[in-house]
């Protein structure tokens, strides 16, 4: 069934879709507006982040998009322009409505391609994340705004030939428990939350953490890495974290690398983290 959404809603769209494909630190980091995941109903009721369980394919359709992370339970917006992703998200319309995000191993400029980018195949990272697509708009020149879910991360076991233009690859589910990630995991809130502090200091940024409060666990660490903009390399590193310890620990080391060594006076026995990126 496809929606038809109002213009507020397209334009939120395109602001969101603005917000996740520049490199560039935000001015404002407001985790209402940035938590997309957390949505209206239509009653008034906010409803908390939840993961669909659906079926996943095998093989799985792929969009390679640089700087742009998933992860089970939050949403993303997207705009489909090239002819190869509108014959992807046809497909996968008809089918079982999931679809996987992928990273270029090298950063590439594919959230504004260059005349002849649908020849490039770059090479792709190990892991991605499957997302179901909740609601979609078909626009008149065949473009699509796209509202995606994300539902449990992927291993690439082979990638398969070309479809109508679009990757494809096998898909391996089982390392990746996350529908029960979250169970036995308490988050060190006060320490994400002073290096983000921190963080925000550093770069101009009014962050208004108060609104962390009505917030779960889950909900923060994963606001925080799908919204703010590292770097993609970095963006994998939160992806592929096993566990939420983990990446609530990837999290905090990446605000305290942007924040410099002067800004943390709560941890002077914190190790220096080195940045490496492709």
């Amino acid at each position: 069934m496809t929606l038809k959404y109002p213009t507020r809603y397209l334009q939120e769209v395109n602001s969101a879709v603005a917000r996740y494909h520049r490199f560039g630190v935000p001015s404002d980091l407001d985790l209402v507006e940035s938590i997309s995941y957390k949505e209206n109903d239509g009653s008034g009721k906010i409803v908390v982040m939840t993961i669909p369980s659906v079926p996943l394919p095998e093989i799985l359709p792929v969009f390679p998009l640089t700087g742009v992370l998933l992860l089970p339970g939050t949403v993303l917006p997207l705009h489909v322009f090239e002819p190869r992703y509108r014959n992807m998200v046809e497909d996968v319309l008809e089918n079982m409505r999931v679809f996987g995000m992928i990273q270029p191993f090298a950063p590439q400029p594919d959230n504004r391609p260059l005349p002849g980018a649908e020849n490039e195949n770059p090479t792709l990272y190990k892991v991605g994340c499957a997302g179901h697509i909740e609601r979609w708009e078909r626009l008149p020149d065949g473009r699509y705004f796209l509202q995606v879910r994300g539902v449990n991360r992927f291993a690439v076991s082979e990638e398969l030939p070309l479809l109508k233009g679009y990757r494809r690859v096998r898909a391996i589910y089982e390392k990746f428990p996350d529908a029960t990630l979250h169970e036995g995991w308490q988050c060190e809130r006060q320490a994400v939350l002073q290096a983000l502090a921190n963080y925000g200091q550093a770069h101009g940024l009014n962050v208004k953490t108060e609104q962390a409060e009505g917030f779960s666990d889950l909900e923060l660490v994963n606001l925080l890495g799908v919204s703010l903009p590292f770097h993609p390399v970095e963006k994998q590193a939160l992806l592929e974290a096993l566990t939420l310890k983990d990446r609530e620990s990837v999290l905090i080391d990446l605000l305290r690398l942007d924040t410099g060594p002067d800004m943390d006076d709560d941890d002077t026995d914190a190790p220096v983290i080195s940045r490496t990126v492709n």
